[in-house]
């Protein structure tokens, strides 16, 4: 992998606004990942393509990552990304609404990575379940969402995000199967393992 060709792509990104990954909260998946290496993962919101490609890093020899990004222009973006990366055969990615990819995916993946629609994460919580492995573990991104999460933020325009981020935590610290905790970096961090 090319350290400086991911700065590049890291820089690109947040020239141009684009949502990534923040450093501390990929610290502390690098940091689980080490530890877990997985043959496995799906990741729900690829962007261009930087998380995907730092998780790579961590895969099992011959492990994949399955990607699913919606806007077509980001998806150029990434592919591109990987290519100048060089980890276009560990990494595929789903073009359309993770909504409709989802229910027609039938593996068994060691991490999921969740950070698309945030008014859909219970949606994703779901499905995401439904094809982890017994062991794997869910890294939710964006879960306290500028702080809104907590507080008692009722403004019409993030109403049903934060309403679903809500549940979402709701759904994984009530989940018996689960062992959920909570984390303040980034804008916050759930990280639920199969019990």
């Amino acid at each position: 992998m090319n350290k400086e060709e991911l700065d590049k792509i890291k820089n690109q990104a947040l020239l141009e606004n684009i949502p990534i990954i923040m450093d501390d909260t990929l610290e502390v998946i690098e940091k689980r990942l080490k530890e877990n290496l997985p043959q496995r993962i799906l990741e729900i919101g690829t962007a261009v393509g930087y998380s995907a490609i730092c998780f790579s890093e961590f895969l099992k020899e011959n492990g994949r990552i399955d990607t699913i990004e919606r806007d077509e222009e980001r998806v150029k973006q990434a592919i591109e990304n990987i290519k100048k990366a060089g980890v276009e055969e560990k990494i595929k990615i789903y073009q359309g609404d993770a909504v409709e990819i989802l229910p027609t995916l039938n593996e068994k993946y060691d991490m999921v990575f969740i950070d698309a629609a945030k008014g859909k994460y219970p949606f994703f919580l779901k499905e995401a379940l439904r094809m982890l492995n017994k062991d794997g573990i869910i890294f939710a991104d964006n879960i306290l969402y500028k702080g809104y999460v907590l507080s008692d933020y009722n403004k019409h325009k993030q109403r049903t995000a934060v309403r679903n981020l809500r549940e979402y935590i709701k759904q994984v610290s009530e989940n018996p199967n689960l062992d959920t905790e909570i984390l303040e970096v980034g804008d916050g961090l759930a990280i639920s393992k199969i019990k």
